[in-house]
């Protein structure tokens, strides 16, 4: 992969590799685990919930679920009774006509720096494929949580599949890149209006790339500090625990880490 594109071939794909599909017009991403045999585990909202905000904004995201009704379901996927959650789709119903293209891992702060689109790489380092899978395939029995655009999205869960690493705090963004690099830019815009008072234009310029680098890597999975490894099946409250089943996953860490 290089600086420019992560687009890869089908053929080319390995056992438990993060992918991703960008969505209208390349706003957004869709992410999954590819899991061999065609075949990709994704966490997901149905039509008209994307964001889950009950605004306008829902029906403005194109939902990342499967295209196929019920009455003509996909050949591959067959007759899935779930539109949301945690699904196992085929490839093509999981790129819903879109390129496909591979996330990477353990990339250096300049690589990642490079990437001037969040959520494509992250420092942190992937975990064996044996454990990947086993977290996809556990979570796909056993759910993710209720998705949140901010702190539970299909990117998140990728990333959790691959590293087994949760956020610990509930003040902060979850682990995903691209949410990450919008919150980065929408910040660095605000804050812009300040500083044309005390810098040329060429300074302004170069003041701005650097906060809006420095929020994305702050932001980062492989180097901020309010993380656990979890292992998955700690995300499923059982008899005896003290965590609630009533809570989401960023909840059900945070208690955890307080446990710790």
């Amino acid at each position: 992969m290089g600086v420019l594109s992560n687009m890869i071939d089908r053929e080319n794909l390995k056992l438990g590799d993060h992918i991703y599909s960008w969505r209208q017009a390349y706003i957004y991403a869709h992410h999954g685990i590819y899991v061999g045999c065609g075949m990709v585990v994704h966490f997901t909202r149905g039509a008209g919930q994307e964001i889950g905000t009950g605004t306008v904004l829902d029906n403005f995201l194109l939902s990342s679920s499967p295209t196929h009704s019920i009455d003509t379901p996909c050949p591959r996927c067959a007759n899935q009774t779930r539109t949301d959650g945690v699904l196992c789709s085929c490839l093509d119903c999981f790129l819903s006509g879109g390129n496909l293209y591979i996330f990477e891992y353990g990339v250096s702060p300049a690589f990642f720096l490079a990437k001037a689109r969040g959520g494509t790489c992250t420092l942190a380092p992937s975990d064996p494929v044996e454990d990947v899978l086993h977290r996809s395939s556990f979570l796909l029995d056993n759910g993710f949580g209720g998705y949140n655009v901010f702190k539970n999205n299909c990117e998140d869960f990728a990333i959790y599949c691959k590293t087994g690493l949760l956020v610990s705090t509930n003040i902060s963004v979850g682990r995903s890149g691209q949410l990450a690099s919008y919150i980065s830019a929408a910040s660095t815009v605000v804050s812009t209006p300040l500083r044309f008072m005390t810098t040329s234009f060429s300074g302004l310029a170069l003041v701005s790339v650097g906060m809006y680098c420095a929020g994305r890597l702050m932001s980062d999975i492989g180097v901020r500090r309010d993380v656990l490894k979890v292992p998955v099946e700690r995300l499923i409250a059982t008899p005896g625990q003290d965590i609630s089943p009533g809570l989401d996953i960023s909840e059900r860490t945070t208690e955890m880490a307080k446990e710790d």
